[in-house]
């Protein structure tokens, strides 16, 4: 591998990470009703870049993660709202399996607030995350939900 594309991977799998723990926070967020800057700050401090049990965790972008968790729980009742639109009616994102909401909410604030990574790459940067989550058709589904709000949200990217 040359030093370019080195770099490269190495700033794309610190932006992954950050998604991915950004991801986690929030699922844990849901499972112990505690505020996203709380999260965040634990997370950073005992998680993101940490040794546990003798292994040394990859650091994340830790700015990315801070405004994807901060920014998902500012944002919450127009990604939710914007997440319902494009489900079936008798499913809401409150009926969704918890990590499901958190992939679904991280993902759409990245869609909505996050204009320096293009559409195409956070819709396949979720679906990547969903398949670490889920081993069914919840990846499908995440794709499907995520490329109908970004034709939405950012529709000069998807014509």
């Amino acid at each position: 591998m040359n030093y370019k594309a080195e770099k490269r991977g190495d700033k794309h799998s610190r932006r992954t990470l950050a998604r991915l723990n950004a991801v986690q926070a929030y699922y844990q967020k849901g499972m112990d009703d505690i505020s996203a800057t709380d999260i965040v700050e634990e997370f950073l401090a005992h998680r993101v870049g940490a040794e546990i049990d003798g292994l040394q965790f990859k650091d994340a972008d830790k700015n990315l993660f801070r405004d994807l968790v901060i920014g998902t729980e500012e944002r919450i009742e127009e990604i939710d709202t914007r997440v319902n639109t494009v489900l079936d009616k008798d499913r809401t994102i409150d009926k969704l399996d918890l990590i499901m909401q958190a992939c679904l909410r991280v993902a759409v604030y990245e869609l909505l607030a996050r204009v320096d990574t293009k559409g195409v790459v956070v819709i396949t940067e979720y679906v990547g995350l969903a398949r670490t989550f889920f081993t069914g058709k919840e990846p499908t589904f995440v794709n499907g939900v995520l490329d109908r709000l970004a034709r939405d949200i950012r529709p000069g990217e998807f014509e």
